[in-house]
């Protein structure tokens, strides 16, 4: 990473406690016309490539959901830092994307509904691209950046008028889903990536801010029908609770006493909770949009790559704020539950020292503006009411905010998320209720805590925790963080758990006394399966708790990963190490894109009277097995739908063939051969039934 400094604007160092009191609406607020014309950083200096989602709650591979498959979103976190803990200030569009422009809070704005326009209120205010535009960027914008299209056209913000292509579907006429067959750019999100992909071309040699906004996965689920064919319902779990919290105040109830969005639809009822087969179908419908939506910032990021940009690009990956699916019986946003205003937040700045990082470090969305300010050494406007979380990428596991604000006008409501605990306060000074959930025992909000007796001194310090606000919550960026211990699996002591440290326990198999001795990690006496998944279930994690990494892995790793899964399958007793271990070694062996798009033997071999057929994509394909005899004639036909690029080897993800014809016969013994059809490639291997 580049040295940060900060240029000689402002006569004294930024303080990030000492932030001066906005008086944004007397229009004393800095405009364009105060900044001098500089370029920032010169003929060095960094672009910035800003991708805005709509209602994309962290349900990505890289957040830890292995089912899903955002594998161009996923490539941004592996090597940037990944806030596993960011929130919106306001769990709706507008507030959110107008306190994401500005740099200023909901209160601050006054924005708090989708018709509100922020230069109503604000009407001097600059706005991140307009900060950026006065320092020589060219700033353009593609796709939805703000949510109102007077706003979206900003003059003040971009350089040239803005491009979109807005959606003119009515809900109460069409259903909340709907699968097309049709290419990707035939929709919304692949036109707005089809423009940014010209842009890009077009201003490849002048230093730019780009903000591109998808719409996906907002309502309606609407997507190409291959991305619904990477899912099935099963892949997928129910939420753990469709009620709301158990002691949940009146007031809550009564505001959230219906289904919420998905009620505007042709095809959901106005109230009550939707059957279980319904919500897996809902929650499949939201993964494939959303990965039709990374297939788009793929192809961004791959024009991005091809133009050589790469490494002078910032490139920030945002949601707006979260969404419930299903969660409390609800389905949406606009509430102050976790799901509502927890949102993905991924930085990434070219020769960063720590890549592929997740950090719990509390962030706000609030915190882009001064972010990217600071990663490409603007100075930070003093008025701004966000945090640069610039000391957290450069120091990961150094302390940092104690608390994480968010509001909702209706009800007074305002809630405050900290390591452990959400507080939230409904109402004003006279008369007001509260909700307290613990996450470390209550991690889906079953019970609100805050009447309990034994929590009233926790709740009085929350309480003046929240009405300090914000300011009382920065932390001491001068203070220097302590270095970290050694984790007992990290085998090799280089400050990382990953594959290496896996091969060195698979390595000592069976030896008495090992070279090293931390490969038995249980101190059991001996050196098994055992030890390798203890690590495996602690695989990425450094020494800190609050960080974790995600290391690349190589296509040479697949064969030892996909033998220890082999082994762990036979050896398993269903106890939490077998389990976590596993799912740690089959996500591995999904992230690893292959080197050639393979067919391997099935197993058994022989086999009676069922087998499974393993194989390698090299890139998304529509995959088939055509199974026929000796003489060639079709016995079976395996059509395994729309896959994304990966490894296709264990028993749970390879395809699976029931030893019976087309017409539901077992077939007799002999030898069978069986072609794989995917794209391109057609690879032939042979089997044997015997019975």
């Amino acid at each position: 990473m580049k040295e940060i400094k900060q240029q000689g604007t402002f006569s004294q160092p930024f303080s990030r406690r000492d932030f001066l009191s906005t008086t944004l609406k007397a229009g004393a607020a800095f405009t364009t016309g105060l900044f001098p014309k500089l370029r920032a950083g010169a003929a060095d200096g960094y672009n910035v490539l800003f991708i805005s989602v709509d209602d994309l709650r962290p349900l990505l591979g890289c957040y830890g959901y292995p089912e899903m498959h955002t594998p161009n979103i996923d490539k941004i976190a592996q090597r940037g830092t990944l806030f596993n803990r960011a929130y919106c200030q306001y769990p709706v569009c507008n507030p959110s994307r107008a306190s994401m422009l500005t740099g200023l809070r909901p209160d601050t704005t006054e924005v708090f509904s989708n018709v509100t326009e922020f230069r109503r209120n604000l009407p001097n205010v600059v706005t991140l691209p307009q900060h950026f535009k006065a320092y020589s960027y060219h700033t353009q914008s593609v796709g939805k950046i703000a949510h109102n299209l007077i706003m979206q056209d900003d003059t003040y913000s971009w350089s040239v008028p803005s491009w979109t292509n807005p959606d003119t579907l009515n809900p109460p006429f069409v259903p909340v889903w709907q699968a097309y067959d049709v290419e990707d750019d035939e929709l919304r999100d692949g036109q707005t990536a089809n423009r940014a992909v010209e842009v890009l071309e077009e201003i490849q040699n002048t230093q730019f801010f780009l903000a591109v906004g998808f719409s996906k996965p907002h309502l309606p689920l609407y997507a190409p029908k291959k991305y619904y064919e990477l899912y099935e319902d099963a892949d997928f779990s129910l939420p753990t609770s469709v009620n709301l919290p158990n002691g949940v105040p009146n007031v809550v109830k009564q505001r959230y006493s219906d289904l919420g969005e998905i009620s505007k639809f042709q095809d959901v009822p106005d109230e009550g909770n939707l059957s279980d087969v319904r919500t897996l179908e809902l929650i499949r419908a939201y993964a494939a949009s959303t990965s039709y939506m990374d297939a788009q910032v793929g192809r961004v990021l791959n024009r991005l790559d091809a133009l050589g940009l790469v490494d002078n690009t910032v490139i920030i990956f945002a949601g707006d704020h979260g969404f419930h699916l299903g969660e409390h019986g609800r389905w949406g946003k606009n509430t102050l539950f976790e799901v509502s205003v927890r949102c993905p937040l991924i930085v990434s700045i070219p020769g960063q020292t720590y890549q592929g990082v997740k950090t719990d470090a509390l962030a706000e969305l609030v915190d882009i503006y001064p972010t990217l300010c600071d990663a490409c050494q603007l100075p930070i406007p003093l008025q701004l009411e966000g945090l640069s979380l610039l000391p957290v990428i450069e120091h990961p596991t150094r302390s940092w905010k104690t608390a994480a604000f968010s509001q909702i006008a209706r009800n007074n409501g305002n809630s405050m998320r900290t390591a452990r605990y959400r507080y939230t306060e409904w109402g004003n000074n006279r008369y007001f209720v509260r909700e307290l959930y613990d996450y470390h025992v209550d991690p889906d909000e079953t019970v609100n805590i805050a009447y309990l007796p034994e929590n009233r001194e926790l709740v009085a310090q929350l309480s003046e925790q929240l009405r300090a606000g914000w300011r009382a919550a920065l932390p001491d960026t001068s203070e220097k963080p302590p270095a970290p211990p050694t984790l007992p699996w990290d085998i090799n002591e280089d400050g990382i758990v990953d594959i290496e440290d896996l091969v060195l326990i698979s390595n000592s198999f069976g030896a008495a006394a090992p070279d090293n001795p931390k490969v038995d990690v249980n101190k059991d006496g001996r050196v098994d399966i055992i030890d390798l998944l203890v690590v495996a279930a602690h695989f990425g994690e450094t020494p800190s708790a609050a960080l974790s990494k995600s290391e690349s892995l190589l296509p040479k790793h697949v064969d030892r990963i996909t033998a220890w899964l082999t082994e762990a399958y036979r050896a398993d007793d269903g106890s939490d190490v077998f389990r976590d271990g596993i799912a740690n070694l089959e996500a591995l062996a999904r992230r690893i894109t292959p080197e050639k798009t393979a067919l391997l033997p099935n197993y058994p071999n022989p086999f009676n009277p069922e087998t499974w057929i393993p194989y390698d994509l090299v890139e998304d394909a529509h995959v088939r097995i055509h199974i026929y005899n000796a003489k060639g004639q079709s016995i079976q036909q395996l059509s395994l739908g729309f896959q994304a690029a990966g490894t296709y080897r264990t028993q749970q993800h390879a395809a699976y063939w029931d030893g019976c014809n087309s017409a539901g016969e077992p077939v007799a013994s002999g030898v069978y051969f069986y072609t794989l059809l995917a794209g391109k490639a057609k690879l032939t291997r042979q089997m044997v039934i015997l019975k």
